[in-house]
């Protein structure tokens, strides 16, 4: 049996290798936080949900079939948890059941008995959910699942596992056959079922007459002991090997099925921590990438709703046809979470789930890679624009077409003319490759360059800011700026608010300059 509800035609890989960029993406997306409220604690669901977030898929359809998957578990989130608690306690079933790592094939066929026996009754336990709640589900997954429930467990099944399971306790002891060879040695060793043999009470008791004959080992005669366990083993040997397998069989369908359901339940998990911080969410409507389609409205960084004791804002974009996208402002606007909340949506996405958006659209990338600024290297081994471009060499090296890059302040560490320049040439390379490329960047001279170039598959949008220097945190299309407002995060940090001082006197000017130093998260960049 197949579980069959990550991919509608194959078991999910498990112990794939993670892509290449992956501790990037959990950085620069800050994915932990996301991770960890769909585990709550439990290590195997984020281990789970960690390998399908970042196991992106490529086609429509299959995040459709994922999709209709979920959203039936949401309608049901009970018979899930519990069906994926019957898995959980199949696989602990067997765990509490010793002997199996043994060589010989009496304690093999032992164990193996004892497991198919437990294994038995939580597949009963899923035959009885199949037959009482199977009309509750509609997705193909789901439906899927459990018809092979009641088509392979139905009761002809059982009561066949039931006789075997019976006979292979040997109540009755083990009945071999056996051939001489030339030297009298023992070939063609068969173990025969004993039902047919089975002594009536007569001669159990020594009246009747004997259907067959046997002798008794004396109680001190290990050689003679020792010759019938290997004559034994050599018997059952077979059936001990047949029995292991069946069993490892039906724990290896527990374990898909714990994995595989782990995944649904740890989005159930995700659902409920963000019905209670009033965080919207719908399934996205992806589409191959030919169409060229990105329009969200109300699309909010999860991980910073998750965090955030207040409601967060949410963004509306309409980008259809865009291929490159860049996103100037004021500090402390929002940009940065923006960009978050863009990349957590389209990984989200391409596994299959919900995003906290009121709607989203967009195309299928082949991956989704992040160059995001990076603190100083305290070892000073390199500078950070060497850094950056180490970074981005290894991105070269892995990126193709039809991808995804996220860029957050990008060659900042050098002057404005020589960042904005080796920004141009990256994007440029990066468009003429066909991938799509979000910038933040806070360089007029590399926006600019590009909003002059009035290109119909460039967006521009800007951080709004209000009058007095509030942050809304929402972008809107619009032209780049040669100001970032650093002096508005200035004055939040103290700044001269008391102060009588003149702004157009030299010593304003210097405050002035201090500020425009101030990077988002309010510290004072390097001169350049």
């Amino acid at each position: 049996m197949k579980a069959y509800l990550l991919h509608q035609e194959q078991d999910f890989n498990f112990v794939a290798d993670l892509p290449p960029n992956h501790d990037d993406l959990i950085q620069d997306l800050e994915l932990t936080t996301l991770l960890e409220a769909m585990a709550l604690g439990d290590k195997f669901l984020y281990e789970v949900s960690a390998r399908v977030v970042l196991a992106s898929l490529g086609d429509p359809e299959a995040i459709l079939y994922r999709q209709r998957v979920l959203a039936d578990c949401i309608a049901e989130p009970e018979i899930i948890r519990e069906m994926y608690a019957i898995a959980v306690g199949a696989l602990e079933d067997k765990r509490g059941i010793w002997g199996y790592g043994s060589q010989s094939p009496s304690l093999i066929l032992s164990a193996a008995v004892r497991q198919l026996e437990a294994a038995v009754i939580r597949l009963k336990q899923l035959r009885k959910i199949a037959d009482d709640r199977a009309e509750r589900f509609h997705s193909a997954g789901l439906t899927t699942l459990f018809r092979t429930l009641q088509r392979e467990l139905d009761d002809e099944y059982f009561m066949t596992m039931g006789y075997h399971l019976k006979q292979l306790r040997f109540r009755n002891g083990e009945l071999l056959s056996a051939e001489l060879d030339r030297d009298n040695s023992g070939i063609g060793f068969v173990l025969r079922s004993s039902g047919s043999v089975k002594r009536n009470w007569k001669e159990r008791l020594g009246m009747g007459s004997r259907s067959s004959y046997s002798f008794t080992i004396p109680p001190r005669d290990d050689a003679g002991a020792n010759a019938l366990s290997d004559l034994t083993s050599r018997g059952i040997n077979l059936v001990a090997n047949a029995a292991a397998q069946s069993a490892d069989h039906i724990w290896s369908y527990f374990t898909m099925l714990r994995g595989e359901l782990g995944f649904y339940v740890s989005c159930l998990n995700l659902c409920n921590r963000l019905a209670v911080k009033e965080v919207p969410i719908s399934f996205p409507a992806p589409s191959s990438w030919s169409q060229r389609v990105l329009s969200f409205s109300g699309l909010r960084d999860i991980c910073l709703a998750l965090r955030a004791e207040q409601r967060v804002v949410g963004n509306d974009i309409e980008a259809n046809g865009k291929s490159l996208i860049i996103i100037t402002g004021a500090n402390s606007g929002g940009k940065s979470t923006f960009l978050r909340s863009v990349g957590l949506a389209q990984l989200m996405m391409q596994c299959g789930m919900f995003v906290a958006a009121e709607a989203y659209s967009a195309r299928v990338c082949g991956g989704v890679f992040t160059h995001f600024i990076r603190e100083e290297d305290s070892t000073m081994t390199s500078g950070r624009l060497d850094e950056e471009l180490s970074r981005m060499s290894s991105i070269a090296d892995q990126i193709r077409s039809h991808c995804l890059m996220l860029f957050n302040e990008s060659f900042a560490a050098t002057n404005e003319r020589e960042g904005s320049e080796i920004g141009r040439q990256v994007v440029r390379a990066l468009l003429e490759a066909e991938i799509t490329v979000f910038f933040v960047t806070h360089q007029f001279d590399f926006a600019n360059g590009f909003h002059s170039q009035r290109a119909e598959s460039t967006l521009f949008l800007r951080a709004e800011r209000q009058s007095e220097g509030q942050r809304r945190y929402k972008l809107a299309v619009a032209e780049p700026l040669p100001t970032s407002f650093g002096e508005d995060v200035y004055y939040q940090l103290g700044g001269w608010l008391d102060s009588d001082e003149d702004p157009d006197s030299p010593s304003g000017s210097a405050r002035e300059a201090s500020a425009s130093n101030l990077d988002t998260s309010g510290r004072v960049r390097q001169a350049e």
